[in-house]
């Protein structure tokens, strides 16, 4: 993408945010990819083949912050073990623009080579089984993907924060940056002592020493990188808190904003102890119920990022309307939805993004009816998806990783019934849950709790392109007794041959009563007959929009 092409599409989104917030709230931007999806690297030009061959146990991160001059210096321990004892180096992945002071394998200086995004530890023929990595470095973090590590102001006030997703922890920590390498962390955050620092996890321990403060937290559930966060600044705080659905435990809910942000973070984040209430109940207790979860203010334009445990929220989104509440809404189920479940590779991303793009819908069935799913859902609604789910490319946070993922998930409802769906969503939870799963992982216990064969479902919709595309026309043919209602189907999609799908067909008649029957269409061209006593009034295809289809009533 051109540099002036680029820069319109910002000019852009620019007008956009200034368009009243209830305008806004249609739009949904939740990561503003859609501009910077030429950035992304997947794990396969990202990670050498030695990579996937240790296994990290632990992080322990320390960084001391010095915003004014936008620099930090800092140090990484990184505990763990190699998988092959055939490889010849430990390789990692760090940034080369920081000044490395030291590099220590098990206690040892050792020799190193950082060049781009690789920091690459030669064994030199030693052979280990474990290792403890040790990293003493400073620098100013580059600009990396949609954010990097930013330290950033508003309003004179600094505001130190960053945004990793989807490899880019490692412009600012050495890593092994993959989703599926999950582990402990125990992050210490120094600032002036006037700073609130936050991260994932709890809380363990505050020093102040002098004019500098330091926050420690630690994790007490394995973490992806692109999931540690830092957030630091003249936060005020404020919480709730949450009661486990068995009763047994509370969870503190924890915000932090600036201080002329208070007033109205109190009304935009009133609901989330009833999100979480209502998604525990849907798909299995909070995860993270050790810990907390909480949202910290961050400047990203008018998005928001699901770091685990603590979503940060732009400072745009906070305005005291509620405006912004089914943004909070999907950042939460991400809770569940790649953060508990994480990805087993960047492709498998439309099982984070759709997951949450459809936990929205749920959220508004759960709190206003069926009415809601169904306008919910329309609001998603395209005719132009691109791509296919299962193989994004290097343009991971597309629209149809969100919403028709979200779409592909409604129309599995549809297909196994309501009872199985959520009985998939739990018994996915629960085997995958602070581990990571992949398309073909959920695939299988959805076809094992539903005890259906789902090829042809995801060979459709989540391995195929395009969408289903109807016309059909409808006869009433007077019969000795009654009538004869004759709806003939045809699909006339050009970017996919014959999908397979059940259809609901409602007849209404001049009494105000309706009859709804379900068909499994599995031609190109069907032929519908049903009986009916009298002449309907009106004949309805998929009337409560389960399908990701046009439907159209042929011209005569």
């Amino acid at each position: 993408m051109k540099k002036k092409k680029i820069m319109l599409i910002v000019f852009l989104v620019s007008l956009i945010l200034i368009l009243p917030g209830a305008v806004y709230y249609k739009i949904q931007l939740y990561k503003l990819t859609y501009i910077y999806t030429y950035f992304q690297k997947l794990d396969d030009d990202y990670i050498t083949k030695n990579q996937r061959k240790i296994d990290i146990y632990k992080y322990d991160l320390s960084f001391d912050l010095y915003p004014e001059d936008k620099i930090f210096s800092a140090k990484a321990i990184l505990t763990g073990k190699v998988l092959d004892s055939t490889i010849k180096s430990i390789d990692l992945n760090f940034y080369d623009n920081f000044e490395i002071k030291r590099i220590l394998l098990n206690s040892v200086s050792t020799e190193y080579e950082n060049e781009g995004y690789r920091l690459s530890i030669p064994l030199n023929s030693i052979s280990i089984a474990e290792f403890k990595i040790e990293v003493d470095y400073e620098g100013t973090p580059k600009k990396a993907g949609l954010e990097g590590f930013v330290f950033g102001k508003r309003n004179g006030t600094s505001l130190v924060y960053n945004l990793s997703e989807p490899n880019y922890a490692s412009s600012w920590f050495p890593c092994n940056d993959i989703p599926f390498d999950k582990t402990l962390l125990e992050i210490s955050i120094t600032n002036d002592s006037g700073m609130v620092s936050v991260s994932n996890g709890v809380l363990v321990d505050v020093i102040t020493n002098g004019d500098r403060r330091t926050y420690r937290w630690r994790t007490e559930y394995p973490i992806s990188t692109y999931l540690v966060a830092i957030y630091s600044s003249d936060y005020l705080s404020f919480s709730d808190e949450y009661i486990s659905q068995d009763g047994t435990d509370t969870m503190s809910v924890e915000y932090y904003v600036l201080p002329d942000k208070i007033e109205e973070a109190k009304v935009d984040f009133s609901g989330h102890v009833e999100m979480l209430e209502i998604f525990s109940r849907m798909f299995g207790e909070y995860p993270f119920l050790k810990e907390k979860y909480g949202i910290a203010e961050f400047l990203w334009y008018a998005g928001a990022m699901e770091h685990q445990t603590i979503t940060g929220v732009s400072s745009n989104m906070i305005g005291g309307k509620k405006f912004f509440e089914d943004t909070f809404v999907h950042e939460l189920a991400h809770q569940w939805w790649g953060n508990a479940v994480g990805p087993k590779s960047w492709k498998d991303i439309w099982l984070n993004e759709g997951f949450s793009t459809y936990s929205e819908a749920l959220y508004y069935e759960a709190v206003s009816g069926k009415k809601a799913l169904q306008s919910t859902m329309m609001s998603k609604y395209s005719s132009n998806f691109s791509g296919a789910l299962a193989e994004p490319g290097p343009f991971l946070f597309t629209r149809t990783m969100y919403d028709k993922g979200a779409w592909v998930l409604h129309m599995l409802r549809w297909e196994v019934g309501d009872s199985s769906f959520f009985h998939i969503l739990r018994t996915y939870y629960e085997t995958y849950k602070y581990s990571n799963a992949s398309t073909a992982d959920f695939k299988s216990v959805s076809e094992k709790v539903s005890g259906k064969n789902l090829d042809k479902f995801f060979e459709q919709w989540v391995f195929g392109t395009g969408q289903i595309e109807l016309e059909y026309e409808t006869e009433s043919i007077k019969s000795e007794k009654d009538y004869v209602v004759r709806i003939q189907l045809e699909q006339i999609q050009e970017k996919y041959e014959e999908y397979h799908f059940p259809i609901e067909v409602k007849i209404s008649f001049k009494d105000s009563t309706d009859k709804s029957f379900r068909y499994e269409i599995t031609s190109k061209d069907t032929l519908i007959e049903i009986s009916t006593i009298v002449v309907p009034e009106s004949i309805q295809l998929d009337p409560n929009n389960w399908l990701l289809a046009v439907i159209n009533l042929k011209d005569k």
